[in-house]
């Protein structure tokens, strides 16, 4: 098993790029979502924080347990917040479905909050998703 937040992202990352209707969004690019801490220099993209994990015990089987949260930050260049919320529009939906994970189940996932918030640049667009997933994997 991968450390939880890894196996979020990867599962995010692994559906998000797997959907045309997020894709066209974002030029047909994969490279486009990834993780990382800081504004992108090519956009439009979606970035996924490192997010933090509440781990939430084990059990005498060795299945361990965690709660998962993790923030998505939509980015677009000169073409304004509509297209950031056109963008998170998209993921939302390719998120609606369960996520399939490697080395692990997923026994709740949903995107919890959505903001846009003005960037002091002029010209940039900035959402933010907020996630939440409750894994468990056996060591």
């Amino acid at each position: 098993m991968i450390e939880p937040t890894l196996a979020l992202q990867t599962a995010i990352r692994s559906r998000l790029i797997s959907k045309p209707e997020v894709m066209v969004l974002l030029e047909d690019d994969p490279t486009r979502v990834r993780s990382g801490s800081t504004r992108p220099d090519i956009m439009p993209c979606v970035i996924m924080s490192d997010g933090n994990t509440a781990l939430h015990g084990h059990d005498y089987t060795a299945q361990r347990t965690a709660w998962v949260y993790l923030d998505l930050h939509i980015w677009t260049l000169d073409a304004g917040q509509d297209a950031a919320k056109e963008i998170a529009g998209a993921v939302i939906a390719a998120l609606d479905k369960p996520l399939n994970f490697e080395g692990c189940d997923c026994d709740h996932f949903r995107v919890t909050r959505s903001t846009f918030s003005r960037d002091p640049t002029p010209g940039y667009g900035h959402g933010v998703l907020s996630v939440e997933a409750f894994i468990r994997w056996i060591l």
